[in-house]
């Protein structure tokens, strides 16, 4: 049995009234960007990115410095080519800051310290991250989270100045007091300030 020309054109309208209808359905909203942070540092400009999605407690947690000026003015205090760079605590005299507080270890969210990553600094303990980071130089899989125990919380990466984080990493370096690895001249974070990050 055939279908009448009227049942016909009936469906026909009825999908064109469906199409028309999706067609007039605002447009998705664009995926809200990553923050990014600019370190303004004695060796030039380092911009990060953050990763507030997989690292929610530990990127507020480090914006909230940020913020606050907190990164204003410290070193880089441990400098360890071929592993990392670390910074986030001290002044020049070697003056260690207080912090806030400790924050939730956050290793399990599946990122990776590979080069040019941001990862917290902690003891040995896994909750004790605080004010303190460092960016590695190399993929250092051995600070990743596993069976054998808790990783360094991975939050950000470097998008533009690699080659300052490279050049930070061949400073000649000293003990200065308990502390190894420090930078016979300082290289300081004049300042760190957000900008803005280009949408997805």
């Amino acid at each position: 049995m055939k279908p009448s020309l009227a049942l016909v054109a009936t469906i026909v309208a009825v999908l064109a009234l469906g199409a028309a209808s999706l067609s007039a359905q605002p447009p998705a909203p664009a995926a809200k960007p990553n923050p990014r942070v600019t370190l303004d540092t004695s060796k030039g400009k380092i911009v990060v990115e953050l990763f507030p999605a997989k690292a929610p407690l530990t990127v507020a947690n480090f914006l909230q410095y940020v913020k606050a000026g907190f990164y204003d003015g410290v070193i880089f205090h441990r400098v360890m080519p071929d592993f990392m760079i670390q910074t986030g605590g001290f002044t020049p005299d070697m003056k260690q800051k207080p912090t806030r507080g400790q924050i939730k270890n956050e290793s399990t969210n599946g990122l990776h310290n590979e080069r040019g990553t941001l990862s917290m600094a902690r003891l040995t303990e896994p909750h004790t991250a605080s004010s303190q980071f460092f960016i590695n130089l190399k993929d250092n899989g051995g600070l990743d989270h596993s069976p054998r125990g808790w990783g360094y919380t991975v939050f950000g990466k470097v998008v533009e100045g690699m080659d300052v984080v490279d050049a930070i990493a061949t400073v000649r370096t000293t003990t200065k007091g308990q502390h190894g690895d420090v930078p016979v001249e300082p290289v300081i974070i004049k300042k760190a300030s957000m900008v803005a990050a280009t949408p997805k």
